[in-house]
């Protein structure tokens, strides 16, 4: 499975993401949507799980789910917006792995043998910060690091 994970979107739906999500077989939005034509342009892609970020208070974005489980290959995935407002144990959880965006800055790290991935923003660029999304290849045998992908020359 090909995985696509993308957030702070913010209203903008930029061509090079699409170009870079072609071929995925799901796509994470982790939250600052900013529109539901940004949902309904990456459902042209492949199948999308998202849930909603601080930025997504009116209209349909607001009806996403504030956090969400998903099952991937086997192995649960917990996704919310703000890491900051993580209020659980994930290696507890039995979570393979924590998606979170907000701080539009490309992150992975382990904790306690629990994978967690921060996209970046692929929206309106913020302050100097490269603008990205995240791929990821998954299997049975356990997630890998997933790879920032950089959309937009500085």
């Amino acid at each position: 499975m090909r995985l696509g994970i993308v957030s702070d979107t913010h209203g903008l739906f930029r061509p090079e993401v699409a170009s870079a999500l072609d071929g995925v077989d799901h796509i994470l939005h982790l939250g600052d949507v900013g529109k539901i034509s940004i949902l309904r342009e990456l459902e042209k892609i492949a199948p999308v799980t998202a849930i909603r970020g601080n930025v997504d208070r009116d209209g349909p974005c607001a009806e996403l789910p504030e956090t969400d489980v998903v099952m991937l290959e086997g192995h649960y995935v917990y996704l919310l917006h703000d890491l900051q407002t993580l209020h659980l144990d994930p290696a507890a959880a039995t979570f393979a792995a924590v998606f979170y965006g907000h701080t539009h800055v490309p992150k992975v790290f382990r904790k306690k043998g629990v994978l967690y991935f921060n996209p970046g923003s692929c929206g309106p660029r913020r302050f100097n910060l490269p603008v990205t999304i995240g791929l990821m290849e998954l299997d049975g045998e356990g997630l890998q690091d997933p790879k920032v992908v950089s959309l937009v020359d500085a």
